[in-house]
């Protein structure tokens, strides 16, 4: 995206809130981000940002494709730069970028995540400067369309087992592309349908009759005149639940032969000589070295879910505020939904919630502009990145399918009227579960992190001396905090000297209650899995359950930590003050729905318990009057919301 002076932005920032309220919490959301948040809104093409629902398959396809382009022309999404290169300011727009192209039509922002994200993020993550030359400029400005083909009928999160080969042949000097089995389609492939020419394509490449694994090569699908090419095959996945406007397709390869040169090959390469060669000789560490440079597009992911929760919050909100019903007890007018305490409870706990997803949002992005700008960086760091940006993932799009389901029914009737976006929203959303990993895979990766932690604490230690060491560190934690966390930690020191006389509302005992939930899930889980013969698909298999248990406990607390982060940058009094609130709001209302478990595990008194939910109530009666300047604070300006009920 190109730069625009800083007054343009201030500018621009006059029409996201027109309360003083919202506009400094914006300021305090969007932190570090701002300013350039502030210049990708000032920057989007707000005219027709938003769909007619009534517009058929194929329509809505060009018309997404037509936005698209508009899009494209106002300098935002194309901030993909050669990893080699790539510096941290690129890295970080690339992420808002994808956020900004998501308060419009989500398909056209799928279809930029698809094009701009994968596609051309396959060839300035995985190619050489020669390839990235030659293909990435025209895929940024859509010269070239083009394809991920990664998922096949049969495997989707199981790329290691992906079916297609990739094949030199040495006498030729090129390479085959083949779909040996009916499940090796690749399936559910954006831009294949209708649009791409090109594809990246995943399969197991074959040298000289040794397999090096999964790699990614250039395969021309389509000629310049839409021409399907010799040997591939293309089908349409036709009608969705959502995202109309991008056309998912299959792609089948009958001995394709594409070039040499067209193997993406920054972490493998084959020679005129037909040589295969790489600078990471384990086969397992380069697998997951190609899967982590991709790690961008499940981060864009997630931001745009939480993008699309905030928009259907600050649709129910504005609505719950004029929407009135029932004649208020000794006077002639009506009360406004939002008066009611059960409509506090559904809208202002998931308002908490999406400003500590935000900050926690913005902390992924500084990390992931951090770790991937930096050649040294460690196998701990990437290890660290991809937990966080898989968890962040799950956990964004999770909320949003939440979110605005608890939107629409809070809306009653209008809610289900197209005019009013929420329908749409959530049907678009939908996918957003599955597609860049499945949430419940991507969960089992976090936990999977947080016992490589664990491991690396412990060593080998046998079951004796892990419950030797565990006494000699009673009141301490194997969980390491960096960055964010560090602020965290030191609240937790000074509730655990309080112990059971903290108060309910005291951020130390929230995050100390957050790490116990997590230090004493893993240390149980830990033993189980020690003790579990991991040879049995039905021993490991029971503990599925306590994994995610894991997984989303460290999660809870990763965002916790970043929300207390968050509050202490705030320079606004106000804006702290109330951010605080959201914050007690957002840890009381997680440790609410975890309230059986912490009784069970006597970190909290029955009293204690109960008295969760009357906080809580209080906290919702108590915010409720700033409850416009809170959707505001979202920094998405009201016009741009398409939502009808609340125009006028």
């Amino acid at each position: 995206m190109s730069t625009i002076a800083a007054d343009e932005a201030v500018e621009q920032e006059s029409s996201v809130a027109e309360l003083p309220l919202g506009a400094a919490l914006n300021i305090a959301f969007e932190g570090r981000y701002h300013q350039r948040r502030a210049a990708g809104r000032a920057l989007w093409p707000a005219a027709g940002m938003h769909r007619d629902a009534a517009l058929g398959l194929t329509e809505a396809r060009e018309w997404t494709l037509r936005r698209l382009h508009e899009v494209s022309r106002s300098g935002i999404g194309i901030s993909i730069e050669p990893a080699q290169t790539a510096e941290r300011a690129a890295l970080e727009q690339s992420l808002i970028d994808f956020e900004t192209v998501s308060y419009g039509d989500l398909s056209v922002a799928i279809k930029s995540g698809v094009q701009h994200g994968l596609f051309g993020g396959a060839i300035a993550n995985l190619g050489d400067a020669a390839q990235q030359e030659r293909y990435l400029g025209p895929a940024l400005a859509l010269d070239l369309l083009g394809c991920f083909a990664m998922t096949e009928r049969g495997h989707g999160s199981d790329v290691a087992s992906l079916e297609t080969t990739i094949t030199y042949d040495a006498e030729a000097g090129d390479f085959v592309v083949h779909s040996p089995h009916p499940s090796s389609a690749k399936t559910y492939i954006g831009n294949a349908a209708a649009h791409g020419r090109m594809a990246a394509v995943f399969g197991q490449l074959v040298v000289d009759g040794e397999p090096h694994g999964v790699h990614c090569i250039l395969v021309p699908i389509r000629d310049e005149s839409g021409a399907v090419a010799a040997g591939v095959s293309i089908g349409d996945n036709g009608h969705k639940g959502g995202l109309l406007g991008v056309d998912n397709g299959t792609i089948s390869f009958d001995q394709v032969r594409v070039p040499r040169e067209a193997l993406l090959n920054r972490f493998g390469s084959v020679d005129a000589a037909g040589r295969y060669s790489s600078s990471i000789d384990n086969p397992n560490r380069r697998f997951f070295s190609m899967l982590g440079a991709l790690v961008r597009g499940r981060i864009c992911i997630g931001g745009g879910g939480a993008i699309a929760a905030r928009r259907a919050l600050s649709i129910a909100t504005r609505y719950a505020e004029r929407r009135t019903q029932f004649t208020h007890p000794g006077t002639d007018a009506e009360t406004p939904l939002l008066d009611y305490l059960a409509h506090q409870r559904k809208l202002l706990p998931a308002i908490a919630r999406a400003y500590a997803l935000g900050f926690a949002q913005n902390d992924l992005i500084e990390t992931f502009a951090r770790v991937a700008s930096d050649p040294g960086r460690s196998a701990k760091q990437q290890r660290a990145l991809e937990t966080l940006a898989a968890g962040l993932k799950a956990l964004n799009t999770e909320f949003a399918n939440t979110a605005i389901q608890t939107c629409r029914e809070a809306c009653g009737g209008a809610g289900y009227m197209s005019e009013n976006r929420l329908t749409q929203l959530r049907a678009d959303t939908d996918v957003f579960a599955t597609f860049e990993g499945d949430n419940t895979v991507l969960m089992q990766l976090v936990a999977k992190g947080v016992l490589t932690n664990y491991a690396e604490v412990w060593g080998g230690l046998d079951a004796l001396g892990m419950v030797q060491a565990s006494a000699r560190l009673v009141g301490s934690s194997v969980i390491e905090r960096t960055g964010a966390g560090l602020l965290a930690e030191r609240l937790v020191a000074t509730a655990r000297r309080k112990g059971d006389t903290a108060a309910i509302y005291d951020r130390g005992w929230h995050a100390w209650m957050f790490e116990e939930r997590e230090r004493h899930s893993t240390d149980s889980l830990a033993r189980r899995m020690r003790a579990a013969d991991r040879d049995s698909f039905d021993a490991v298999n029971a503990l599925q359950d306590h994994v995610l248990f894991v997984a989303r406990a460290h999660m809870e607390r990763v965002v916790l930590d970043s929300f207390i982060a968050g509050i202490a940058a705030t320079t606004d009094a106000a804006a702290r003050q109330t951010l605080e609130e959201l914050c007690t709001l957002f840890a009381l209302t997680s440790l609410e729905a975890d309230a059986a478990w912490f009784m069970a595990h006597n970190r909290m008194s029955d009293s204690r318990a109960k008295a969760l939910r009357r906080q809580i109530n209080q906290l919702c009666g108590e915010l409720r009057p700033r409850a416009i300047a809170l959707v505001e604070g979202f920094g998405i300006p009201a016009e741009w919301l398409g939502s009808a009920m609340i125009e006028g």
